[in-house]
């Protein structure tokens, strides 16, 4: 009928032909237009990405959901973050974004939205049980094109940027769908751009789309010092997650993108709450305090820090993954391509270098995230054990998500992966030494338990 596993905590994703196929999408489309009518709601923004599979996909979900009686109105071809604009701009109920994000080319998926917020954890799970059970509603929804919205997307973040000076940059859209969308605002902004695989190709030919893995952005940062441009930006799969290079080449990691933007926020808006991800740097959280801001640490997962940013008013938040968030002169979503705007926007008030933007800050040494296997059913119950014997021993821990056991002069953390049979850790200290102690303590303790 359906494989439940493609139903992961923040979203829907599996391999095409082996745990998802057109049949799958079209109980979806009936699995999420009965959820929607169970609410009183009826109407659906639909998108997709450049996979080659999405076409069908997109077609099966949009014919289950006819048929319990919502309107579809089809964007097309899209990036996400242009999907949850065309929510907005619609004024629909929901939405459906058929795509597998920064996953390899087999792969396809779908994210559904209620309003603006991500359908996620227990909500997705009772689409699920809808499925399951085959109680569908019927009814004769009416389909709409709207590609309208791709060109009132543009409009509407060029409007709403201001640079003082062109910029040189260039964008690697690594074959995804923000490819299309952002050289063309940025010209439109007078900047000089030049393009990197911003063609959408659902093969992934150049490389991999996901701009925060060092070795996917090899290209980026070899053609911004070969052509003496200021800086690059590279996007994901589906444009919501952001990655950047310097003018020197080097690459720029999630906090540190998220702590030159909460800078730039911190100057408009004093005293107000950033909220950033257990994985981001001890760097990060010192800065927003110094830039007169209110660091609030709170838990991997973009569907997780949109439901708080609404839940508290936050108008920014960011993730170590590359997701931004910026409810400040823009909808509260993540999106790559609007966030890429903003970083440029800074880059143009200052003719300093974006390598010399951090430079003032204290040099700390950490690991990327780091991947340890562990089964679905024992990686919550392994983190679990691992917190309680760091708190039993007096140590700081934060358990908002897994553990980050604080020390004097570092940090490490053990988290369960919510989409994978990992666990994810990541260390940080005022040395490497120290890192690698503070890494040798925490992975002990873990290993005692897997």
């Amino acid at each position: 009928m359906i494989k439940s596993q493609i139903f992961r905590q923040y979203d829907i994703r599996g391999i095409v032909g082996e745990e998802i196929d057109a049949e799958s999408y079209y109980l979806i489309g009936k699995g999420f237009g009965t959820y929607l009518r169970q609410k009183g709601l009826s109407t659906i923004a639909l998108g997709g990405d450049a996979r080659l599979s999405t076409p069908e996909m997109l077609a099966s979900f949009a014919k289950g959901a006819l048929e319990t009686g919502c309107d579809i109105l089809d964007v097309g071809s899209v990036a996400t973050p242009v999907l949850y604009f065309a929510i907005w701009k619609l004024g629909t109920d929901g939405g459906a974004m058929v795509t597998a994000s920064h996953n390899p080319p087999q792969y396809n998926g779908c994210k559904l939205n209620l309003g603006l917020g991500s359908v996620f954890a227990d909500e997705l799970q009772g689409v699920l049980k809808i499925i399951q059970k085959g109680e569908f509603t019927k009814g004769e929804g009416k389909y709409s094109t709207h590609t309208e919205v791709n060109e009132q997307y543009i409009d509407y973040i060029a409007a709403n940027i201001k640079l003082e000076r062109p910029v040189k940059v260039i964008v690697d859209g690594g074959n995804g769908m923000g490819g299309p969308y952002l050289p063309e605002i940025l010209r439109r902004l007078d900047c000089e751009v030049i393009e990197m695989y911003c063609e959408p190709d659902g093969s992934f030919p150049n490389h991999h789309p996901d701009p925060t893995i060092e070795k996917y952005m090899v290209d980026l940062s070899r053609a911004v010092v070969a052509a003496e441009y200021e800086l690059g930006i590279g996007l994901d799969g589906d444009g919501d997650r952001i990655g950047v290079v310097d003018e020197k080449g080097k690459m720029l990691v999630g906090d540190q993108i998220l702590n030159i933007l909460a800078r730039d926020y911190l100057a408009q808006n004093p005293g107000k709450t950033i909220i950033a991800d257990v994985k981001c740097s001890k760097n990060l959280y010192d800065d927003i305090r110094k830039h007169s801001g209110i660091p609030m640490m709170y838990k991997t997962g973009h569907a997780n820090i949109k439901m708080k940013m609404k839940e508290l008013g936050i108008e920014f938040a960011g993730e170590m993954s590359g997701h931004i968030f910026l409810a400040d002169r823009y909808l509260g979503f993540d999106d790559a391509i609007y966030v890429s705007c903003r970083m440029i926007e800074i880059v143009s008030k200052t003719d300093a270098p974006v390598s010399s933007y951090l430079a003032d800050q204290p040099q700390m040494f950490n690991t990327p995230e780091l991947h340890i296997t562990c089964p679905d059913d024992r990686k919550f119950a392994v983190v679990a054990k691992v917190c309680a014997e760091f708190k039993a021993e007096g140590y700081d821990v934060n358990d908002i998500d897994g553990a980050r056991i604080t020390f004097s002069d570092g940090w490490g953390l053990v988290r369960a992966s919510n989409t994978t049979p990992v666990l994810v850790t990541r260390f940080e200290a005022e040395s490497k030494q120290r890192m690698n102690e503070i890494k040798d303590l925490v992975e002990v303790k873990i290993h005692k338990y897997l």
